[in-house]
Parts: structure tokens; sequence; C-alpha cells
């Protein structure tokens, strides 16, 4: 439709029911205006994602986990609405604290932080972690888990959080709470875009020092992350925030058709809910719009909605609407197909004319 005609539908006058439904409400929002209609709409591209059995990857930036909200990923890994993440490791390493039960509290951020740091209390905004309870037995918990393991042979961030997944769904006490353990289960992958920007990383320092080497095999999983692209007849993203985990998704298309010239399009869906704004050039404000320039995204259109909201508030919604309405799906079990897709999409690339496979032999 032509947006410069009057035509549309009826803003109606707004009736709450204390009776309403999840569905309803998420109704009320999308048959309003400014963010509220954007994420009533979000949450019915959100279905729509899942009705037609996209592969959907969720981005989750900054530190979610610490407010609990890992559990909320959890459950959408279960019902198989997630078949895979990118996120920071500090998500990764906070998480985990639910699942060894160490303590995590809500606290304050009217507060003076030299007291806290006296107190031996680590801040994030109004959540209190314990420096020597959490954080301290947290990395021995670490630098036990991969005191032996990735020190031979290089590994993916992928092979990590599995293993990760792996020991604490065997030794945690409880298992249950953490999405990094469901993912194990599942088979879904988990990416963590800035691995050495974080205390999962820090905590590798300790074996460094005794020659253990640990090689990340970066570019394996950038091919990995555009293979699950190019093995999917449809594919879409919901974006936590922005920053890398944003970026590393949408990469995706232009590492298949730029550097690998695939043509693949880039992705059918993507959502975003963002606090940032566009005008200052930054990743995490930049519009979805503006990948199609960089062939991130198929359609500029279509398929496509930014949310301007805090994800805290925003996640909840459009995940309980997906979960009341829409029919749990078999798990895709991606981590288990990563290599059998890598080779898929290496084949292809070999196979393109003028490309030639390089044949000298290793050192």
């Amino acid at each position: 439709m032509d947006p410069h005609k009057f035509h549309g539908k009826d803003i109606p006058h707004i009736k709450l029911d204390p009776n309403m439904t999840i569905e309803q409400l998420v109704d009320v929002f999308a048959s309003s205006g400014y963010n509220g209609r954007q994420l009533g709409e979000a949450a019915k591209l959100f279905a729509r994602m899942i009705e037609e059995d996209a592969t959907i990857c969720l981005t989750v930036s900054g530190a979610m986990t610490p407010v609990g909200f890992g559990g909320i990923i959890k459950t959408l890994i279960e019902r198989g609405f997630v078949d895979w993440i990118i996120t920071t490791g500090a998500n990764v390493y906070h998480e985990d604290h639910f699942a060894w039960g160490l303590p995590v509290k809500q606290g304050s951020f009217d507060v003076d932080d030299m007291k806290l740091y006296e107190n031996e209390i680590v801040r994030i905004r109004d959540v209190y972690i314990k420096f020597v309870e959490t954080l301290e037995t947290e990395d021995k918990i670490i630098q036990s888990m991969f005191e032996n393991e990735f020190t031979e042979k290089p590994f993916t961030t992928a092979e990590f959080c599995n293993m990760m997944g792996k020991i604490s769904k065997e030794k945690a006490k409880y298992p249950e709470k953490s999405f990094i353990t469901a993912a194990y289960e599942y088979d879904v992958p988990v990416y963590i875009s800035t691995m050495k920007d974080s205390s999962l990383a820090l905590n590798l320092a300790v074996h460094r020092l005794q020659n253990k080497v640990y090689n990340l095999d970066f570019v394996r999983e950038i091919i990995e992350q555009a293979a699950i692209l190019y093995n999917s007849k449809k594919s879409g993203i919901l974006e936590l925030g922005g920053g890398v985990p944003k970026n590393t998704a949408q990469q995706t298309g232009p590492l298949l058709d730029q550097i690998l010239k695939r043509n693949d399009g880039g992705q059918d869906y993507v959502i975003q809910i963002t606090d940032a704004r566009p005008d200052t050039g930054g990743l995490s404000g930049a519009t979805l719009q503006e990948g199609k320039s960089w062939g991130k995204v198929q359609d500029a259109h279509h398929g496509m909605i930014t949310v301007y909201a805090d994800a805290t508030i925003a996640f909840p919604i459009l995940a309980l609407y997906v979960l009341s309405n829409q029919k749990a799906r078999k798990p895709k079990r991606l981590y288990k197909k990563l290599s059998k897709y890598y080779d898929h999409l290496s084949q292809d690339y070999f196979n393109t004319p003028g490309v030639k496979r390089n044949t000298k032999k290793k050192n």
C-alpha cells in the first residue's frame, strides 16, 4: 500500500480487561502506535518465523542473564523456538552462577560503590554479586572445566559452550537453571562473539601461564554461522540489543555473497530490540534497512521490525506471546549438523567457476 495515502486500520479506543490474555494484550499493542505498535508487530513476526519453520538465531548483547533472563532463553530452546545463539561471554559466565547455586541478588543502583567494594560486592546496575562466594567460586569452576580441554587442537566458541553445558549438566547442583545446559541437551550452538572480552577467557590465563595454548578458530566459526544460513530454507534473527552479537549474526550474508560469491541474499526476517540511536553511526543503532545495502537482509521493505525499547521489558512479552500461541517445534539440533553444513558450503564454493583449491601440503 502507498504509505502516503489515508488508509490503514482504524485506531481503536483501547479498553483493557482484567482477564485479558497475552495474545489480547499484544493485539492491543499492535493496534496502537509508536513503539507499542512496533512491539505488537514484532511479537506477531516472531510467531510467523516459528510458523514458517525459519531457522531462528537469538542474539543477546550486554548482560541479560544476571537478571534471570537465561530462564526465558532456556524455555524458548526447549520449545524449539531458538535454533542457535550468539551472545557475549558475560551472559554465558553469569548464567552458570544459577546452575551451581551461587548467590546473585537484587541490590540498588543508588549506592556508594566504594562501600560495595569494601564489602566485596560487585554491582551490575541494581544486581549484586558476591566477589568471593560467586565470582571467585565461578572462576575456579571455569578453570577446572578447561584445564585440560581444547589445549591440543583449535576449537570454536560453540564447542567451548557445548563442553561447558555438558559439564554443568553432569556436575552442577541445579543444571536445570541454565540455558547453556539446555543448549547442550538440545544441540543448540552457542557462539560467543567476543570471547577474549569476558571472564571466560580471563580464567584461561592461569593455564596459559603454564604453557597451555588455546587456539580459538574464529574463522571456522564465522564460516559455520554462514553455513547455517546457507543451509536454511528460511532464516531469521531476534536481536536483543546490538553490539557485536548483532553484527556477527548479520554478517553471515556478506560472507556468503561478498566473499564467497553465493548470491544468498541474507536473512529473511530480523527483529531488533534496541535503545541505540541510528544517527550516531554505530552498529547497535543501525537500522535494519541499512543492512540491505550490505546484503545482510533479503528485503529492505518486508520482514523487519525495530522496537526502540529496553529488552528487559520487551523480550518477555515477545517470548510469552509465542509460548502461548505456537506449538512446540521439533529441535533442529544444528550443533550436530555444523560439520555437514560447513562441508556443503565448502564444496559449493570450490565448485564455483574460477575458484581454485589450494593443493599445497600444510606445514
